[in-house]
């Protein structure tokens, strides 16, 4: 099976241990460095309880990516906050909240 977050859940589980990927991210692709005390590899069971973990908050995050391209840059969200100061208006406020609506922030 392939892990998408196989190295940052190696890094996680076995930090500062080298080890190289050679191929797709599978487990079976894994090479520890020879100095790597055994003790020290992680055990498969605890990598892909790692790998989960890391793809369910990497999916529970997925409204951050979906917001991240339709909010105003920050030049023009600078120029909105300025111009709603001036002339008490709240478009900065109401540009953001319907981004934040189009994309909700799931329930935990």
């Amino acid at each position: 099976m392939i892990y998408k977050f196989l190295p940052e859940a190696l890094i996680e589980l076995a930090p500062n241990k080298a080890f190289v990927i050679n191929g797709d991210f599978e487990l079976k692709n894994v090479t520890w460095n020879e100095n790597v005390p055994k003790s020290d590899i992680p055990k498969d069971e605890n990598i892909i309880k790692k790998c989960d973990e890391l793809q369910a908050e990497y999916d529970a995050n997925q409204y951050q990516r979906d917001r991240q391209p339709e909010y105003p840059s920050i030049q023009d969200q600078l120029d909105m906050q300025f111009w709603d100061r001036v002339n008490g208006t709240n478009n900065w406020q109401e540009a953001i909240q319907a981004v934040k609506t189009k994309y909700p922030k799931p329930e935990a």
